[in-house]
């Protein structure tokens, strides 16, 4: 750990689980819940290969070597976060498992191979990019807003990496569920699994969590609802579970 070098802003957190640990900044990218949720909640082949999208600092890929001995590449476009994905693999000591690219999401099927993957994984920018004034920091902006994809980029690309049969799993907005299914249909991957996460059992769903598997057939199973706080700010048993590591996939 003491050879990893850290950057200005930069700590190391406990990934709380496996002995896990992460480099973040708050300046530049710190994981969140969607990212956690994902990861436990998309099914994973024991092994074989997992491409995950729009891997940020690498959360993601840790958290699935939990879960899998499949090889794990992470594909991430900006520089800075590239490299501290990259880092957090030397951090854990999985460099034989987990490997990153720096490089645009949309050329990964020219580097990576047309339908080589069993899984992909994708924690993509929620938002469209907004007119007028964005956020002043780049690393926040491309995070939230379709900077450098789009929706359809993230959809057809996925599609394309996984093998027939496959499993691409996604978290989104649940505004966008529509634009989703028919992004999905469109580039042959059937819902087959949906989970509506709410932050509080009298709210509206504030995340959905999404798998489908390509040229399945037409059959969609609609989950019961992940509620995260319970008393107000305490976390309800499932959530806890899962995001501390004592539980290492989401149930269903």
């Amino acid at each position: 750990m003491d050879s990893i070098p850290l950057h200005e802003s930069e700590r190391i957190d406990d990934l709380l689980t496996q002995d896990l640990k992460i480099i973040q900044s708050d300046e530049v990218f710190s994981f969140s819940l969607d990212a956690v949720l994902l990861a436990r909640f998309c099914m994973v082949p024991p092994r074989g290969r997992i491409a995950d999208l729009c891997t940020g600092n690498g959360v993601i890929p840790l958290l699935l070597s939990t879960r899998t001995r499949a090889h794990i590449t992470g594909v991430e476009i900006q520089d800075r976060l590239a490299d501290m994905a990259q880092r957090n693999v030397q951090l854990n000591d999985l460099q034989e498992r987990i490997s990153v690219i720096h490089g645009d999401l949309r050329e990964a099927v020219d580097e990576l191979g047309n339908g080589a993957f069993d899984a992909v994984t994708v924690n993509p920018p929620y938002l469209p990019v907004p007119n007028g004034e964005q956020n002043g920091n780049e690393h926040f902006a491309a995070a939230r807003h379709e900077v450098y994809c789009t929706l359809d980029d993230v959809v057809r690309v996925s599609s394309r990496l996984v093998k027939s049969g496959g499993r691409v799993a996604m978290v989104h907005r649940p505004s966008r569920l529509v634009e989703i299914f028919a992004a999905m249909r469109q580039y042959r991957l059937e819902p087959k699994r949906v989970r509506f996460v709410h932050p509080r059992a009298d709210s509206e769903a504030n995340m959905v969590l999404i798998e489908a598997l390509r040229d399945g057939k037409p059959e969609v199973r609609l989950l019961p609802p992940l509620i995260v706080y319970k008393n107000g700010t305490e976390y309800t048993d499932e959530l806890v579970d899962v995001y501390y590591g004592k539980r290492e996939a989401l149930a269903f």
